[in-house]
């Protein structure tokens, strides 16, 4: 399939190159043309007639709503997608009533705009930045997701939750992904065997994906800190693969890791409660739920503050 030709329409020239420089990282999205207002934007869009654009609102000359009013003439088939600072459900409602197919808010490009040109040049229609609930049909493409926290005395209660939580999920015919140490990954597939999960069947069809936790932590650490960029790409890859080999017809993709664990354990907590607030990031883009890990030989149960920070990174705990 050719790639999907994309014109980025923003006024800010930092910001207008780190859009770019994301939709390169997509071999299936090619940036075939800037512009840096509204006026601009409707002139190259006619000349090259491209996939996608991306829209700012608050551009000079021509603002994006009136821009895209000239657009749906012109340019009929072309999607547009709006990327703007203004949270108002009126002005979202505007962008889409002119026939948009998606909103991003500013502050969530980074961990939503590559899963929005997917979902929009499948046909779908995006809203996101916390706007979603104002907008009954956009709810279908925004994931509701758990994030879910067991601290644990010992490797059977470890073993117990990781094995509920993914058996629970395959025998639903949704996919799991476990990050986890050989050990761990090993006795949970003796343990989910035991459950009576057909685990080979899943894994051959790619819907149990079993990673080592280090390994995996060493895709997206830069210098002790985790790379936003390289977490949520390779993830979201993983993620929509994963949800691919699903039976389910609306897959909700069950995640299950100890890394931030490894990091806490290194002395790392601030990377690791980083890690944990770009699983939330991850959480706003697609439909998963993640429950993560933490020993009691961390001491983390009895350390108030740092209770506090994971708790507040989570949507529940557990401790036993």
């Amino acid at each position: 399939m050719p790639a999907s030709r994309v014109l980025v329409v923003e006024d800010y020239q930092l910001l207008r190159e780190f859009v770019c420089s994301l939709l390169k990282q997509r071999d299936a999205l090619q940036v075939v043309g800037e512009a840096s207002d509204g006026l601009e934007a409707v002139q190259k869009a006619q000349e090259l007639q491209p996939d996608l654009i991306l829209l700012d609102i608050g551009l000079p000359r021509l603002n994006g709503i009136d821009a895209a009013r000239r657009l749906r003439k012109l340019v009929p088939r072309t999607k547009l997608l709006f990327l703007s600072e203004e949270p108002s459900p009126d002005v979202v409602r505007e962008a889409l009533n002119l026939g948009a197919v998606g909103y991003v808010h500013k502050l969530y490009i980074q961990s939503e705009l590559l899963a929005a040109i997917e979902l929009v040049l499948e046909g779908k229609r995006f809203v996101g930045g916390g706007l979603e609930g104002e907008f009954s049909d956009s709810k279908a493409a925004r994931a509701p997701s758990r994030h879910e926290v067991q601290l644990y005395s010992n490797d059977a209660v470890f073993l117990k939750s990781f094995t509920d939580f993914a058996a629970a999920a395959l025998k639903a015919d949704n996919p799991v992904i476990v990050i986890a140490t050989k050990p761990h990954r090993h006795s949970l597939l003796q343990e989910l065997k035991a459950e009576g999960v057909d685990i080979e069947a899943a894994i051959q069809r790619g819907a149990y994906i079993s990673l080592d936790a280090a390994d995996t932590l060493a895709t997206f650490m830069v210098n002790g800190w985790p790379d936003p960029i390289r977490f949520l790409n390779g993830f979201g890859s993983l993620i929509e693969s994963a949800a691919k080999a699903a039976k389910a017809e609306l897959p909700c993709v069950a995640i299950c890791g100890e890394g931030v664990a490894l990091l806490w354990a290194e002395g790392k907590t601030e990377a690791a409660i980083r890690l944990e607030q770009l699983c939330n990031d991850l959480g706003r883009t697609y439909n998963i739920n993640i429950l993560c890990a933490y020993p009691f030989s961390l001491h983390i149960e009895g350390d108030e503050c740092a209770l506090k920070s994971i708790g507040a990174a989570h949507s529940s705990v557990y401790s036993r």
